[in-house]
This record gives structure tokens, C-alpha cells and sequence, in this order.
């Protein structure tokens, strides 16, 4: 590393920890105010509003919905150079917020399809956005030493739109949100109960593949005093739910699948046998080679089973997300960087989850890499595992609705995406583009 890159990280460093502040109220509103997919309306505006006061070269709205990309030039920017995309996701979940914060959110939205639903930000999408913000201030004020361009990417809808609507990571790609200039490099991190500072990252697939599914299961509806003057649906559901807990049995143990209903949608009543029942739920699979043959299983239990009761069914699979994998190349191509950053210390290998994230969309077609930001108070114990700090607040999973993440920790997740941004546009941190054969999982 030369003299004047290590100046200028030096510097980024610099311009981070005067940016914390800024930072940490950013994500304090965010908080305040979540929205839900596809819903991002001020969410999207604060974020342009932002870019637009940084002078970039462009900032782009409306995209895929809510999207925004904000585009910089670097003094060394030239046709076919290096692109660097740093992507915060933008929206918030269906969960009761929870977290004890005096910035805690207490807002409902009463029109979201199958509302009211309380809204929060319990996978911690605002910090990802108030981090990227961040990111593209630190960005800006170097931008006479970057020999590419960043596009700073805030993307809606990552927990998925209602599923009457498009939107997520594929819809902002096809929308061409990433035509002119196309990336060389994807980046970005997820907020996670891991010790505040730490940094995870894996070889192969750090996240899932994943599809939402929707099963319909018919019968014929009758009052409950005649049950034989119709077809109850209920015995199907029933044997249904009971089976999805087998389907695990019936691939590899050694790639591990699950197939969960989350809920159950009856158009009964306690006196009459409803004609429809309709469960939704997710498949998950870590290979995701696995996924065509457990959808064929779940099908055949779907189908088979209300069959076996005179019912009828169908099975959809709608919202496919592709795992997020970090090939080798990558992965050690930025094992230097991330240690400047944390130390090597607090940089961990992980297992993979069967989480999944719509950077996938991102990482595959223009390479790159995905990893992890503990932000809670924990330790790793000797086998590596999470375990809570005495006199801390403890291990809470994303997507519970008391949820938290550390504010102190955000400033190293700014420096996290300028480092690396930086550090590909100057070539140091890139890898060759993946083999064919590669099959890494």
C-alpha cells in the first residue's frame, strides 16, 4: 500500500468520526419513522434530500418505487473504469417496536395490504441507511482521490412488496438503476446480535435461497351442524402442517432446508366450514440446488393430502431471492482491508444462515461481497458462538420486536464501506470475475 493510500485511509478514518454524530441522529429518525416496503416515501426523500446537498453528480429517484442512487465521479473517473455500488436497505417490518429506545417508533400503518400492521425497524435497515449516508459524506470530501465512481444505493422493499406488487433488489436491475455506470463491485453489511464491532464474514453462501410460498386449500362450504353436506378444508390443512415438518428428512441432512408456515388465513366461522383456507409461508434452502426439489415435495404434500380429504389445492412460490454467496476471491481480497478497519481480533469467520438478502441480486451480476456488523452487547464464547456481556442488554435476534442495535458501533460501519470502497477503486481490493464451474456453497 502506498504512502498516499495510507494517507488517505487515514483520512476517511477522520472524516468518519466527525460524520458519527450526524450518523447516529440520522438513524434515530429513521427509527422514529419507519415504513414499510414499497412504502419508503420519506425514507427515500430524506436520503435524496441528503445526496443532493453533497453535490453529487447525479442523484437518482423513483427507481423500482422508493429507490435512490446517488452517483460520484471521482477526480479519476473514466469510461470503463472501476464502479463501486454500496447498498443500505431502506424499509422497515410489520413488528411492534420494542427495543426501550426514547427514539422507539410508534407508528402503525392502517392501509398496508392485511393491516393494520405496528411498524419498526427490527432488522436494523435504518442503521444500514444512516451507515451509507454516512459512507457517501466521508466519500465526498476525497472524491479528488477516487479513480472511479461510488454509487451510493438505498434500495426498497428488501423484506419483500406485497405480493401484488413488484420491487426489491431484481426490480431496481431491471428498472436499469445499474446501466450507466454498471458496478464492478457490490458491497454491503447487515446489523446482527453479535459483540459491537465485530466483523463476520463466510466463504461460500452467507444467506439462503428463499421463496415465499402460498397454499390455497378448497373444499365446499357448509354449516357446521351438516359437516357431511360439504368438504371441511381444515383436516388437509391440518395434515399439511404436520408434513412440512418431515420434508427435511426427505434431502440431505448435510444442506439444510426449512419449510415454514407463518400464516393461516380461514374464511370460516365457529358455526360453518369455510370453502378456503389459504397458509403462507417461506422455503428456505442453504444449497440452492435443493430448492426445485423441495418445492416438487412440498407440492406433492399439498396436493396428495388434500386430495385425501376430497379437497383440492394449489401451491404457489412467489418472490425467489437467490443466496447470497461470497466466493473465495473475494472474500480474501478484502480480508486486509476489513482488518485495517476492526483489527484482526474482531474480524470472525461465520456459518452460514438460512436468513436470506436481496444483495444477492447485486453480488452475482457485478461480483463483490456481503458480510456482518455485530451491534449488540455480546461476546464470543470459546467455541465462537454469541453469548451476552453481564450487566448488558443482552441477544436479541433481527426481526424481534425488541430488537437494538449499539450507536457507537455505527461509525465503524461508515468506515467499513468507505475502506472498501476506496480500496476497490484503487485496485487493491477486486477479484477475477468467477469461473463457470464454480460451485462454492
Amino acid at each position: 500500500m502506498s504512502t498516499e493510500s495510507d494517507a488517505t485511509h487515514g483520512e476517511l478514518d477522520e472524516r468518519a468520526a466527525k460524520v458519527a454524530d450526524r450518523v447516529v441522529a440520522w438513524r434515530h429518525h429513521l427509527h422514529r419513522h419507519p415504513e414499510l416496503s414499497n412504502r419508503e416515501v420519506n425514507t427515500a426523500r430524506l436520503v435524496a434530500d441528503e445526496l443532493r446537498a453533497l453535490g453529487l453528480d447525479e442523484v437518482r429517484t423513483g427507481i423500482a418505487g422508493h429507490g435512490v442512487v446517488g452517483v460520484l465521479r471521482g477526480a479519476g473517473a473514466s469510461p470503463g473504469g472501476r464502479v463501486v455500488a454500496l447498498r443500505a436497505d431502506m424499509d422497515a417490518l410489520p413488528v411492534r417496536d420494542l427495543c426501550g429506545t426514547e427514539f422507539a417508533a410508534e407508528v402503525v400503518d392502517s392501509d398496508y395490504p392485511g393491516g393494520p400492521f405496528p411498524v419498526s425497524h427490527a432488522c436494523g435497515h435504518d442503521c444500514h441507511t444512516a451507515m451509507v449516508l454516512g459512507a457517501a459524506v466521508v466519500l465526498t470530501g476525497v472524491r479528488d482521490r477516487l479513480p472511479g465512481t461510488v454509487l451510493f444505493v438505498f434500495q426498497p422493499a428488501e423484506e419483500g412488496p406485497p405480493v401484488t406488487e413488484e420491487g426489491g433488489a431484481r426490480a431496481m436491475v431491471e428498472a436499469g438503476a445499474f446501466a450507466d455506470p454498471v458496478p464492478t463491485m457490490a458491497f454491503g453489511l447487515h446489523v446482527t446480535p453479535h459483540p459491537k464491532g465485530h466483523v463476520g464474514y463466510r466463504i461460500g453462501n452467507q444467506y439462503a435461497a428463499s421463496t415465499l410460498v402460498r397454499v390455497v386449500v378448497t373444499g365446499k362450504q357448509t354449516h357446521g351442524s351438516t359437516p357431511w353436506e360439504g368438504v371441511d378444508p381444515m383436516p388437509a390443512v391440518g395434515a399439511v402442517l404436520t408434513g412440512v415438518g418431515q420434508l427435511y428428512r426427505q434431502v440431505s441432512a448435510f444442506a439444510p432446508v426449512t419449510v415454514s408456515i407463518g400464516h393461516v388465513e380461514d374464511v370460516g366461522r365457529f358455526n360453518i366450514i369455510g370453502q378456503t383456507v389459504t397458509l403462507w409461508g417461506t422455503v428456505r434452502c442453504a444449497v440452492e440446488s435443493d430448492m426445485a426439489e423441495v418445492q416438487r415435495r412440498l407440492t406433492t404434500l399439498v396436493e396428495h393430502s388434500a386430495t385425501a380429504y376430497g379437497a383440492a389445492a394449489s401451491v404457489e412460490y412467489l418472490q425467489s431471492v437467490p443466496p447470497v454467496h461470497n466466493s473465495r476471491p473475494w472474500v480474501e481480497s478484502a480480508l486486509p482491508t476489513f482488518r485495517r478497519v476492526v483489527g484482526e481480533d474482531r474480524l470472525v469467520e461465520t456459518g452460514g444462515t438460512l436468513g436470506y438478502d436481496d444483495i444477492s441480486e447485486f453480488v452475482r451480476r457485478f461480483g463483490g461481497l456481503y458480510v456482518t456488523l455485530g451491534v449488540q452487547d455480546a461476546a464470543l464464547d470459546p467455541s465462537g458462538r454469541p453469548v451476552p456481556v453481564p450487566g448488558g442488554r443482552g441477544i436479541v435476534t433481527n426481526h424481534n420486536p425488541h430488537f437494538y442495535a449499539d450507536d457507537d458501533t455505527l461509525v465503524t460501519g461508515v468506515r467499513l464501506h468507505a475502506h472498501v470502497a476506496y480500496d476497490h477503486l484503487t485496485g487493491a481490493l477486486t477479484a477475477p470475475p468467477p469461473e463457470e464451474s464454480e460451485a462454492e456453497q
